[in-house]
This record gives C-alpha cells, sequence and structure tokens, in this order.
C-alpha cells in the first residue's frame, strides 16, 4: 500500500456562518477526518490542514512511522 502522502483525497467543504467544515476522506480506506476552520481563511489552507490530519490518521493507522521522527 502506498504511503498517504502520495494519495489522491475526496474533499468537502461546508460554509456555516463564519466557519468551514473540511472533511478530507481517503477513498481506498474509506478514512475520513474533518476540521473546523474560519471562512475566512484560504481554501489552500483550509485543504492543507485536513489533508496532514487525514495523512496523520492514515499512518497511525497503517502503522506507518511519522515523518517527523
Amino acid at each position: 500500500m502506498d504511503h498517504p502522502e502520495y494519495r489522491e483525497y475526496l474533499l468537502e467543504f461546508h460554509q456555516v456562518g463564519r466557519y468551514v467544515k473540511v472533511s478530507a476522506i481517503d477513498p481506498i480506506t474509506n478514512i475520513e477526518v474533518s476540521i473546523v476552520g474560519d471562512a475566512a481563511a484560504t481554501k489552500a489552507e483550509l485543504e492543507r490542514v485536513a489533508v496532514r490530519k487525514l495523512e496523520y490518521v492514515l499512518r497511525k493507522k497503517l502503522g506507518l512511522p511519522n515523518p517527523g521522527t
């Protein structure tokens, strides 16, 4: 199985007032995470945070080492 950082993910953005919920889904494992961010943040920044969280969860569940260790 590929390392999480080399995969493509599905992203969903849902704005409610001043906040945006971003869901990131790995289509291979069906693992989903979500974050809530400020609607004033850029789409790229919200996407980056959601993808990093998803990659963290994938590495943890797949038993892969953290890149920072």
